[in-house]
């Protein structure tokens, strides 16, 4: 047999598997009784890659199974591989098709395989993930509050108070999950000698991009999607864009640089230079973001505070 590639379909109930190029294809139930003879029919298969895409937490059991029993499994990206199927031209869109989608996109793409998160990295992503939630709930909650009817405010008022404890809660886990990890304490304390990074922004990069400190900055900022897009075609530039990456952890840098450019001397020069030279205050902020995101890869790679680090001109 030669050179397989595998794509699985998830959803919550099922897993279709698509094999390519052989299109063979098949389903099961996306729960232990599905997934304990899948990994063993994917073994025998010797697949190159088993691609997955997110899906919001729905791959998580299949995808810890199959790392567990060490096979290629990677999950990827849902935009790249929209783009891929828009690249054939395939507008049917079944389970089975999505699922040799997956397959072909893994034979032309080559995705790098990943090793498997400890298990305290998974703890510390779920928490991470449900506070973003309550964060979430407090906020369309305050804003319920605002055009509520006077009989609907104490009941919304009672909410609010019981999601803000729920979520004071949850920091206090996610500061006794990073206590307990001597590495994770120590990157937590490095990361927070940086003006603008509390613990909530710590815990985030330490949690949702493990990879900070071991990649070159240009790698790093474009895992995060800070990396500019040119949209250039003949004679014509276009405006360069982000896009992509890590929401979450661009999400956290954002109110990180917010606060940077107030009270942190070098980042609030570098951003006031911007200004200065006519960018517009949103393309100023998330050139900030950039410089402290490669700022701080700098500084985990070196084991090196932020007040340590050698002064540079904007």
């Amino acid at each position: 047999m030669g050179t397989t590639w595998v794509g699985i379909d998830v959803s919550k109930a099922s897993l279709t598997i698509g094999v390519w190029p052989t299109k063979e294809h098949w389903t099961v139930s996306n729960d232990e009784m599905g997934i304990a003879p899948l990994v063993d029919q994917l073994r025998e298969l010797t697949p190159e890659r088993i691609v997955l895409e997110a899906t919001g937490g729905w791959e998580r059991p299949v995808m810890g199974a199959l790392l567990a029993a060490g096979l290629p499994a990677v999950v990827v990206n849902p935009r790249q591989v929209k783009d891929y199927r828009r690249s054939l031209n395939q507008l049917a869109k079944t389970d089975r098709l999505d699922a040799l989608v997956l397959g072909r996109f893994g034979e032309s793409t080559r995705p790098a395989l990943h090793p498997l998160p400890e298990p305290a990295l998974h703890e510390l992503q779920g928490l991470l993930a449900r506070r973003r939630q309550l964060v979430e709930m407090v906020s369309s909650e305050k804003n319920r509050l605002a055009t509520a009817l006077p009989e609907t405010r104490p009941e919304i008022r009672d909410h609010i108070a019981y999601l803000e404890q729920r979520l004071s809660r949850y920091n206090d886990q996610l500061g006794q999950l990073i206590e307990a990890s001597p590495a994770w304490l120590a990157k937590s304390q490095l990361l927070q000698t940086v003006k603008g990074v509390g613990p909530v922004v710590s815990s985030t990069l330490i949690g949702d991009l493990p990879e900070l400190g071991t990649l070159t900055n240009g790698k790093i900022a474009f895992l995060v999607g800070l990396a500019p897009i040119n949209r250039d075609s003949g004679q014509f530039r276009g405006t360069r864009r982000i896009q992509g990456g890590r929401a979450h952890v661009r999400a956290a840098l954002y109110m990180a640089a917010r606060v940077a450019v107030r009270y942190n001397p070098r980042l609030r020069d570098f951003y006031q230079h911007l200004l200065d030279r006519g960018k517009l205050p949103r393309v100023a902020i998330v050139a900030a973001m950039r410089k402290l995101l490669v700022t701080i890869n700098a500084m985990l790679r070196t084991n090196t505070a932020w007040r340590d680090l050698p002064s540079t001109n904007p």
